[in-house]
């Protein structure tokens, strides 16, 4: 087992906001404005599809890799010195539309997770090809785990087997679905012993459908440590590994934990 007691702190910002419906370069303006008030963080977490709400004209909107969303992001990065993520849709090499979030480091490299449940009640299925493997990155010395919106739903998915301190939700959940995501948020922090992070956005899409917003981060005993409720804006919270490694040690639940493997 890791010493966790040794991590420093991870100070991370929650950008919780409208989106231009398919309007790109509106939410490029929109977003730097609110990371540079984030100030100075490690990680800055943006919506899923934040450069053009969640849509399902894929072949319209489609960026190559390392188009112009990889180079604002590079750019965002740098600037803020700061790891930037979230998902846009992306044409992959093969040429599969992918909803992909993607995580700029400040010193430019780019990584890379792909949606793996796509979300059929909005054809989601149709027009974009599922992810094929759980990443995990390294900040600080953290293990962050990214998933996106829909896998939230899905507890052997999120289910964690790679020591992971932060598992990451970048998400478009309506407002009709709210207590949902509420009460699988904290399940997620409880079941995989480890910190949550979740960013939704608000207002209303080019569809009508209204988002209510609920990003929070909880702790891994489900407990809030943060939630934006239906407001507009940048919000931030440090997380302490030594909290993460004491409960850990005098709660080692996953010791127990059913080993299985996915395909």
């Amino acid at each position: 087992m890791r010493d966790l007691s040794q991590l420093p702190n991870l100070k991370i910002a929650l950008v919780q906001t409208t989106l231009a419906w398919h309007d790109r370069e509106a939410n490029y303006a929109h977003f730097e404005e609110m990371i540079a008030q984030a100030g100075e963080v490690d990680l800055v977490i943006l919506p899923e599809m934040f450069t053009t709400g969640f849509s399902m004209d894929s072949e319209q909107l489609a960026e190559p890799e390392n188009g112009p969303t990889y180079k604002w992001l590079k750019a965002q990065a740098k600037k803020a010195n700061a790891v930037i993520t979230g998902s846009v849709i992306i044409q992959a090499a093969d040429g599969s539309h992918r909803n992909r979030l993607l995580w700029a480091r400040p010193d430019g490299e780019i990584l890379h997770y792909d949606k793996r449940h796509l979300f059929r009640m909005a054809g989601e299925h149709k027009h974009y090809t599922p992810g094929e493997r759980q990443v995990q990155f390294e900040l600080k010395g953290w293990r962050i785990r990214p998933l996106i919106c829909y896998d939230l739903r899905f507890p052997v998915w999120s289910r964690d087997a790679q020591d992971t301190d932060l598992l990451l939700y970048t998400a478009n959940w309506p407002a009709a679905r709210r207590l949902h995501w509420n009460r699988l948020l904290p399940a997620r922090g409880i079941e995989n012993l480890c910190f949550v992070a979740a960013v939704n956005r608000v207002g209303t899409d080019g569809k009508g459908f209204a988002y209510s917003g609920d990003s929070q981060v909880l702790d891994f005993q489900g407990e809030s440590l943060l939630s934006a409720g239906e407001a507009d804006g940048v919000f931030t919270v440090v997380l302490r590994a030594a909290e993460l490694a004491a409960y850990r040690a005098r709660f080692p639940a996953n010791l127990d934990a059913d080993t299985f493997e996915l395909h």
